[in-house]
């Protein structure tokens, strides 16, 4: 492209010469100066950019210094011998992984299959509940109440994850001379719904109940804590887009339908895709202290399954649960790309 002087200079009639515009001199001033105004900037702010260190260390060696070990996908696996010493093996692990045609590529596609499960059953029943509950705390008058009703939705989240599996186990504990059968085991038991053999037998030892019971456990452990950023966008509405639909009749369900919930239809779209980009990044260590080997057949996901290879089960070694671990990844990040270019179209709503 030909660049002219009238471009980026005013022509001075008068003087019969051009000049440099003041909006040009200030674009020039401020690339000129830009690295002074950096440093000027961070040192007026320097406790905010304080504050930034912990994470960005966080990220960095707890997300960006591990991808290095991704190497071991494409080499063989040597626990001794560093990564940057060990031979180059291509696609090996993945071949075995997907079209191995033994059992390690059987449990894969089964680990692979539960956590699609897992997750859209999580999706679909886990999304949906923090919105209704931010629905509910929206119509508490009181709010005395309505911190009450939030601080016991909320306390779930800041339990471990131990304690968590742990609380789960005791409810649906299976039954025994000594310590009896859980509530919840004893509950479905009176109403007829479980069988005597199986609720003795103990409910997380039933394939069939696994997703059951992670999935509620789940929505009791966040619902409550997601409900806050739906919380938020809800008190953020205007009162006269409510009085407006009050002067038209609407009743509390039609305010709810026609109000809210178009007000807020932003934060859920991003909410969503961001949900999507985290699929299939189910957390093993729930699923680790509750499943087991009667169970590998609807509870056994990706993490675990790269757990036990990269502990040395079968003699797969790190390898074959690096490569594991860097499919599950690699889909996750196809479903944010797929998930944010349809809501941009269909929305105008995008994460980026």
């Amino acid at each position: 492209m030909k660049v002219r002087a009238a471009d980026f200079l005013e022509f001075d009639k008068e003087a019969k010469v051009y000049r440099i515009s003041p909006e040009q001199a200030v674009r020039d001033d401020v690339e000129k100066h830009y690295w002074r105004h950096v440093g000027t900037t961070i040192l007026k702010d320097w406790r905010l950019y304080l504050m930034l260190v912990p994470m960005i260390l966080v990220f960095l060696f707890w997300r960006y210094f591990p991808m290095y070990e991704l190497l071991g996908c494409f080499k063989v696996s040597n626990d001794v011998i560093p990564v940057s010493q060990q031979l180059f093996s291509g696609f090996s692990y993945f071949k075995r992984l997907l079209v191995g045609g033994d059992q390690l590529s059987t449990d894969f596609w089964r680990a692979m299959r539960n956590t699609f499960i897992l997750s859209f059953y999580g999706l679909c029943f886990g999304f949906p509940i923090p919105i209704i509950l931010a629905l509910f705390f929206n119509e508490i008058r009181s709010n005395a109440a309505r911190s009450v009703y939030q601080v016991l939705t909320y306390l779930p989240k800041f339990m471990s994850t131990v304690v968590m599996t742990s609380l789960v186990t005791m409810l649906v504990k299976q039954g025994s001379l000594t310590t009896g059968m859980g509530i919840v085991s004893q509950a479905l038991s009176g109403l007829g719904l479980l069988s005597g053999e199986v609720a003795n037998a103990g409910l997380l030892n039933n394939p069939s109940f696994f997703r059951a019971i992670y999935q509620i456990s789940g929505i009791w452990e966040g619902a409550g804590y997601d409900s806050i950023v739906f919380f938020a966008a809800i008190i953020a509405i205007s009162p006269t887009s409510y009085e407006a639909a009050q002067i038209d009749g609407a009743d509390k369900m039609a305010q709810m339908r026609y109000v809210v919930l178009p007000s807020i239809l932003s934060t859920i779209v991003i909410m969503l895709i961001t949900r999507i980009g985290s699929l299939l990044n189910i957390g093993y260590e729930k699923v680790l202290l509750l499943y087991n080997t009667n169970t590998y057949v609807t509870a056994d996901v990706v993490s675990t399954f790269a757990n036990r290879q990269g502990m040395g089960a079968n003699g797969a070694g790190t390898g074959i649960a690096a490569a594991a671990e860097m499919m599950n990844n690699v889909i996750g990040m196809l479903l944010v790309i797929g998930a944010n270019t349809i809501a941009r179209k269909a929305s105008n709503t995008s994460l980026y």
